[in-house]
């Protein structure tokens, strides 16, 4: 039994994000709740987030319960980029490149 859930056009680098998903993948949904709950960085609230969610799918599609969840997969993709410009001295600007993210984070039963 499979679920999974999908944040898209978060505003945060994928590189950070990922950052925070290797910290949880292959962990069990409680782990990966308590080891979100103490990680000091921005893209940890995004991913508990999102983790909270796949787990509420998977129990509304099946009779599942929460403690028989890990987190079978966690990935991010790059999101489109928002463009902008800084201005710089004697009339030069340099880009800035504002990146969003797609999270999404599957969670499965374990097969006994």
């Amino acid at each position: 039994m499979e679920a999974k859930a999908i944040q898209r056009y978060v505003r945060i680098t994928p590189s950070k994000c990922n950052q925070v998903l290797e910290l949880i993948r292959g962990l069990s949904v409680e782990q990966a709740d308590i080891t979100l709950q103490f990680t000091p960085k921005l893209g940890a609230r995004i991913v508990k987030k999102v983790l909270k969610s796949a787990v509420s799918n998977a129990l509304q599609e099946g009779k599942v319960r929460a403690e028989d969840l890990y987190v079978k997969e966690a990935v991010v993709g790059a999101g489109p980029t928002l463009k902008r410009w800084l201005p710089r001295a004697q009339g030069r600007a340099t880009p800035l490149l504002k990146r969003t993210s797609h999270v999404s984070v599957t969670v499965a039963t374990r097969e006994s």
